[in-house]
């Protein structure tokens, strides 16, 4: 195998690198990444010791045994939005009570480090959904019967741009009184955003 037909390291990098980025476009990612860091300070705090010169301060609390049980609960929830997005709902909700209940059992949350992020990342894990696929009826513009050319959708302007005009219609010279569905432009009042 010569120099030139092995693959070069930054192709590798990149086809696993877009490859990662698919997987974690199809997943609630940051939630799952935030909820399983909360875990990990409710976990150690409770169990650390700090040393201060010859001063040794213990963190360990008489719920030490259930700040360990919700921490490992944060960390399983959050590696089961990675790889069962199907139960982000159940994992999100979870680990937001969780949190909550971490504020009681483990040190304020260990400190809110944890809460925080549990907190986060379980509204993140319920809040995501998966991307509608696009159809290909969508990706091919309309077409004017009477011509075969493609059409081009008319854009609503907002006045102050040429061909506003001041009843709210665009050029046409018709009123839109956004009360309900104008014949005229088909709108309902409600405007979309992008």
């Amino acid at each position: 195998m010569s120099a030139d037909t092995r693959p070069r390291l930054s192709e590798n990098f990149g086809e696993k690198r877009h490859a990662f980025r698919g997987w974690r476009g199809q997943r609630p990612f940051w939630g799952g990444l935030l909820t399983l860091l909360a875990g990990i300070p409710i976990m150690y705090i409770p169990y650390a010791n700090l040393t201060i010169g010859s001063l040794t301060v213990r963190m360990a609390t008489t719920a030490g045994a259930g700040s360990l049980i919700i921490g490992v609960l944060l960390v399983v929830l959050g590696l089961t939005m990675w790889f069962q997005p199907a139960s982000r709902v159940f994992a999100g909700v979870a680990a937001i009570l969780l949190s909550l209940v971490s504020l009681v059992v483990s040190n304020f949350g260990a400190f809110f480090v944890g809460f925080l992020l549990g907190l986060i990342g379980g509204a993140l894990a319920v809040s995501w959904g998966p991307a509608r696929p696009v159809s290909a009826g969508a990706q091919t513009p309309a077409t004017d019967a009477a011509t075969g050319e493609a059409r081009v959708p008319e854009q609503p302007q907002p006045l102050g741009f040429p061909g506003a005009t001041a009843g709210g219609g665009v050029g046409t010279g018709a009123s839109d009184d956004l009360s309900g569905t104008s014949p005229t432009n088909g709108t309902n009042g409600r405007h979309r955003a992008g």
